[in-house]
């Protein structure tokens, strides 16, 4: 059994790499044959969410969904701004060190540069989170979800708030419209599970 998975292995390999070469020869002798052809135009962060959602939708693994997961929330920092990405990453290292002035002066700074950028938006939510300011955090996933309305840790955010204030009805609906977007992701099951046993036993 070993050995068959590891043949298959090394076949998809020899596939993917003779797939790549295959595209890139199509592509040279597109060129040669029209020198003024440009290569395609690379992907944009927002694109790059889209084809991360429209797979998420359709995967049936638990493993896939994960790493797909940790794929879309690595892409909400790439906002196509490198100021603005700098802005958020310096924002989360400040978070990280527990400094949430020094975090909160940088992400109204984001804020205020890149207002249209969902990210900035959530990062600031999470700050306010973890500062306690749930009026806060709460107004910021709002702007979030306008901006993004399939924005997985703006979802969860507003979960966690809602349970945090005994709103366990509502948050369990905010956890489902997390499964709606990324059906077998655990977080969001857990989370759903443990809801409904609460709600369960208060309808006792």
């Amino acid at each position: 059994m070993k050995l068959l998975a590891t043949t298959a292995l090394v076949g998809a390999l020899v596939w993917a790499a003779f797939a790549a070469g295959s595209g890139a020869f199509a592509a040279e002798d597109a060129q040669r044959r029209d020198p003024q052809a440009q290569a395609p135009a690379p992907k944009t962060p927002a694109e790059i969410r889209d084809e991360l959602y429209a797979r998420l939708a359709a995967s049936n693994d638990a493993d896939e969904t994960e790493g797909l997961v940790g794929l879309l929330f690595a892409s909400y920092g790439r906002s196509g701004s490198d100021t603005g990405d700098l802005l958020i990453e310096r924002a989360r290292t400040a978070i990280a060190a527990q400094d949430y002035d020094a975090a909160g002066q940088i992400l109204d700074a984001a804020v205020a540069f890149m207002p249209d950028r969902a990210e900035a938006w959530n990062a600031r939510a999470t700050l306010r989170y973890l500062d306690d300011d749930y009026d806060g955090s709460m107004a910021d996933i709002a702007e979030t979800l306008k901006r993004d309305p399939r924005h997985l840790g703006a979802l969860m955010g507003m979960a966690s708030i809602l349970e945090a204030r005994d709103k366990k009805k509502e948050a369990l609906e905010v956890c489902e419209r997390a499964l709606a977007l990324a059906p077998h992701w655990k977080n969001a099951e857990e989370a759903a599970g443990k809801l409904k046993a609460e709600i369960a036993g208060q309808e006792l």
